[in-house]
C-alpha cells in the first residue's frame, strides 16, 4: 500500500532523480565493498546481510579487516559505533520531515547515511518529507546492487583497480561540495577543521570519535553565541 501510494504521487521519479547522484557513486562503492569482501575470503551472504542490516559504507568496509582477523564481537561493536556515532546526530535536524508512519519512520532513521543526509538538506522542508522515504530506500537498493555486482565480478578486480576502497570517501567528497554550493554555509567547515586537528593532536586511536565530539561541543557554542548575538540585537 505504501509503494503503491508513491508510484500514484510520482514520487519514485522525483527520488530517482534527486537520488541519481547517489547511484553514480554508490554502485562503485558498493561493487568495491563486495570485490573486496570475497577477496578476504569472508562469505558471500555475510556480504549481502551486511548491506541489508548494517548499510553503512565505512563500517562496512573496516568491518571487513575485522571479520577476516576473526575479532571479537565485542570489538567490531565498539568500532561500529565509533565510525556510526554522527549518524545519530544527522536525525536532528530531519525529525520534523520523518513519516509518521513508525515502520516508515524507523526504516528513515536506519536508512540516514551520510549521502541520504546531504542529499535531503538541500531540499525544501515540503520537498524534503514527501521524498524522504523513496530517497531513502532508492540509496540503499544501489548499494545492495553494488555489493551483488562486486560479489558476481570477484576478487580478481581488486588487483587491476588498486584502492577500490577510496570510491566512498570520493563519493563523500562530492556530496559534501555540492551541500556547501547550496546552503553557503562556511562555519561547519572550519569547525570540522578546528575539531580535526585538535582530535589529531590529543588521540590517534579515537580519531573520528573524539573529532565528531569535538564538532559537536563546538557547534553548541556557535548555536549559544549566534542566539546571544540576536537576542543583543533585537534590545
Amino acid at each position: 500500500m505504501m509503494t503503491n501510494e508513491l508510484i500514484k504521487n510520482g514520487l519514485w521519479q522525483q527520488a530517482f532523480k534527486v537520488s541519481l547522484p547517489v547511484a553514480m557513486g554508490y554502485i562503485p562503492a558498493g561493487i568495491a565493498f563486495g570485490v573486496l569482501f570475497v577477496a578476504a575470503k569472508l562469505p558471500i551472504w555475510a556480504a549481502i546481510l551486511s548491506s541489508v542490516v548494517l548499510y553503512a559504507g565505512a563500517a562496512q568496509y573496516a568491518s571487513i579487516a575485522l571479520l577476516a582477523g576473526g575479532v571479537g564481537i565485542s570489538t567490531i561493536a565498539s568500532n561500529t559505533l565509533a565510525i556510526n556515532l554522527r549518524h545519530a546526530f544527522y536525525a536532528i535536524p530531519l525529525l520534523k520531515q520523518l513519516p509518521t508512519n513508525p515502520i516508515s519512520r524507523f526504516y528513515c532513521l536506519f536508512a540516514l547515511t551520510d549521502e541520504t543526509f546531504s542529499v535531503l538538506t538541500t531540499l525544501d522542508e515540503n520537498e524534503r518529507q514527501r521524498l524522504i522515504l523513496p530517497v531513502s530506500l532508492l540509496n540503499q537498493c544501489y548499494w545492495v546492487t553494488g555489493t551483488i555486482l562486486g560479489i558476481l565480478v570477484g576478487a580478481g578486480l581488486n588487483d587491476w583497480v588498486p584502492h577500490l576502497d577510496f570510491a566512498l570517501v570520493c563519493l563523500f567528497a562530492i556530496l559534501a561540495y555540492e551541500q556547501f554550493k547550496a546552503v553557503k554555509a562556511y562555519y561547519p567547515i572550519f569547525i570540522a577543521i578546528i575539531a580535526f586537528i585538535a582530535a589529531f593532536y590529543f588521540t590517534s586511536d579515537w580519531l573520528l570519535l573524539s573529532a565528531i565530539c569535538g564538532s559537536l561541543g563546538l557547534i553548541i557554542i556557535h548555536f549559544f553565541m549566534s542566539n546571544k548575538s540576536t537576542h543583543q540585537q533585537a534590545l
